[in-house]
């Protein structure tokens, strides 16, 4: 490779970081910040020594194939790494990266808020004011939601997030269950008064909440499938900051519909930035909190995914191996 490397970013990053590449790399630009169209992809992994994609770009086995000779690494700017064929990549000889652990908190953040906001309706009372509706005043039965301390929460991944939201579901009086593909240590199990539940089908009938945590696999795809949404009870909320494919999304519709689920607070969703259109009907009958894939949306968590990005490509052109190597052995 030349003395600096190109190294082609997919969308656009803090200043600060793109500042730093500038500098380090021959860093080049997506200055219109719209995804990149297909062929617009193809193109720059045909010039560039090292791309850095986002969740927005979906780099498959074909593109890998048809990438110049130049490519050598994949530097994702991002935990998931579920839009990258990174099997094809590896087999190509190519290194992928990802950003892991620095969204666990602004993550656990927001999906709490969501815990929040959909028992307690504050996003519906949050309109009424500004809408113009005629408030009242203080009334004994008026705008009434449900009590968290006592409830029962299911962590559908028990990772760094889901032990994240454990932590302040805890502070809030919550009654902690998770089911993983095996349990967490004792100690964390302890400290997180968690109940492992080896059988999710069994949990998801106990809880009153449920929130995913779990990375989008083929395994986890409509891992919420209909038959496991109908177990849950029909005052139940589920809540998703993961991935929208782990939902079997028409089916969720479906049930809050009917009224077979109490409600549900999303910030993703299956076919983003594709809205399905009932989502938005649901919005406004207040059965739903809908947010635009904004969970790790802080400035320091894009600052620390950016940083990350530069460690792992410097580490890669020193020729050690990256610190967030991702193979497809651990997917």
């Amino acid at each position: 490779m030349s003395e600096k490397a190109v190294v082609l970013v997919t969308r656009r990053l803090p200043g600060t970081v793109e500042a730093r590449m500038g500098e380090l790399f021959d860093a080049r630009f997506n200055a219109s910040d719209r995804p990149m169209t297909r062929a617009e992809l193809a193109a720059a992994m045909n010039e560039a020594d090292i791309l850095v994609p986002t969740v927005t770009d979906t780099v498959d086995a074909d593109l890998i194939a048809g990438a110049g000779p130049r490519l050598k690494m994949i530097a994702n700017f991002g935990n998931g790494v579920d839009h990258i064929d990174v099997a094809a990549a590896v087999a190509r000889g190519m290194t992928v990266t990802n950003t892991p652990g620095v969204l666990t908190d602004d993550t656990a953040d927001m999906t709490f808020a969501l815990i929040l906001a959909v028992p307690r309706r504050i996003a519906e009372g949050a309109r009424i004011l500004p809408d113009g509706v005629a408030w009242p005043g203080w009334s004994p039965t008026w705008m009434l939601g449900r009590r968290l301390s006592g409830k029962d929460l299911g962590i559908v991944g028990m990772g760094r997030i889901g032990q994240a939201v454990a932590r302040r579901a805890r502070a809030f009086g919550l009654k902690v269950h998770y089911h993983n593909r095996k349990p967490v240590s004792p100690k964390i199990e302890q400290a997180l008064e968690a109940t492992y539940w080896p059988d999710l089908d069994a949990m998801l009938a106990h809880v009153d909440i449920v929130t995913l945590h779990t990375p989008r696999t083929a395994a986890t795809v409509h891992l919420l499938s209909a038959e496991r949404l109908a177990l849950l009870k029909p005052d139940a909320y589920l809540v998703n900051t993961a991935r929208g494919q782990i939902v079997d999304e028409n089916a969720l519709i479906e049930r809050l519909q009917n009224g077979h689920l109490a409600g549900a607070g999303l910030d993703v969703f299956e076919g983003e930035p594709r809205i399905d259109p009932r989502w938005i009907d649901l919005a406004r009958q207040n059965r739903v909190v809908l947010m635009p894939h904004m969970s790790s949306a802080t400035i320091e968590s894009r600052i620390d995914m950016g940083e990350k990005v530069i460690v792992n490509i410097r580490t890669f052109l020193d020729n050690h191996r990256p610190p967030d190597r991702v193979l497809p052995s651990m997917l």
